[in-house]
């Protein structure tokens, strides 16, 4: 099965997590400034007028399509390069996906997310 991973991350920690991602072969994926906030509500900023709430903070999101057998793999590489303990850390969504086909090909399924050297290419070499 073919699943969706949608990662709701610090700006700050975009380029930890895409390299991270790219060192376990993860090549396609697409990344969207969001505003959002979740359980904290969003922060409060000290100004010279006094303090201010501020609810919807900047984020990113990473999408990406894989095979369901790398998913776990690929949750643990996205935690572990986006935590940094603080709250606001961000938070993981797993979806089914129902068909994938590649536009310029009509290739489907497996063979529309395949890319040379990606995950589902990449031979582990023995500890």
């Amino acid at each position: 099965m073919t699943m969706k991973i949608e990662a709701i991350i610090r700006e700050e920690k975009l380029s930890d997590v895409k390299c991270a991602l790219r060192k376990i072969g993860i090549i396609g994926m697409n990344v969207f400034p969001v505003e959002g906030h979740g359980r904290q509500g969003g922060i409060t900023l000290m100004g010279r007028a006094g303090s201010y709430q501020v609810d919807m903070l900047p984020r990113m999101q990473i999408n990406i399509i894989l095979s369901d057998h790398n998913v776990e793999k690929t949750i643990q590489t996205i935690r572990d390069a986006a935590q940094t303990g603080n709250r606001g850390d961000g938070v993981i969504f797993v979806y089914p996906v129902v068909d994938v086909i590649r536009i310029r090909t009509g290739e489907r399924g497996r063979e529309a997310l395949t890319y040379e050297g990606d995950i589902d290419t990449m031979v582990e070499k023995p500890g």
